[in-house]
């Protein structure tokens, strides 16, 4: 008792190419992104945008799960990546102190200079790579089409935590 499903309306010359450049993107930027971070700071970039989103939050401190959220990485990789940060020791994780079954990851002092120091040269690679190579208007309107696009990335994480 299958249902039968109508096939999808092929995609047009102009949404195959977009794909492709999209796709070479998605590889593209995170392997020079690691290049520029790792080579002089010892960071991937997972772990920097972990440290950032760190830094950005209240207290330096989030829930495993928010910080999963915002980063658009599964708990296993947050996870995964809290312990290489603890190990380097540039967050700490503690139960919460409003639900003891919730941990909560926290930027050390050591982690907040890492990021700091840090910060110029991803500036920099960021500014050449892309900045340096767009008009303010693409950046809004890339800022709006990149946002609907990732709308499902948060829904799907509350989905999960259901």
């Amino acid at each position: 008792m299958t249902a039968s499903l109508a096939e999808p309306e092929p995609l047009s010359d102009e949404e195959q190419d977009f794909l492709r450049v999209l796709a070479r993107t998605l590889v593209f930027l995170p392997r020079t992104f690691i290049a520029d971070l790792g080579r002089e700071h010892e960071l991937s970039m997972s772990e920097f945008f972990t440290l950032m989103h760190l830094s950005d939050s209240p207290q330096g401190r989030l829930r495993m799960g928010d910080l999963a959220s915002q980063t658009a990485l599964s708990m296993g990789a947050v996870t995964r990546v809290v312990k290489l940060l603890e190990g380097k020791a540039l967050v700490e994780r503690a139960p919460s102190g409003n639900d003891g079954r919730v941990h909560e990851v926290g930027l050390t002092d050591a982690g907040r200079e890492r990021l700091a120091r840090a910060m110029p040269a991803h500036v920099e690679s960021v500014r050449r790579r892309i900045f340096d190579k767009l008009e303010a208007s693409d950046v809004l309107t890339f800022t709006a089409a990149l946002e609907r696009i990732c709308a499902d990335a948060s829904t799907s994480h509350e989905d999960r935590r259901a």
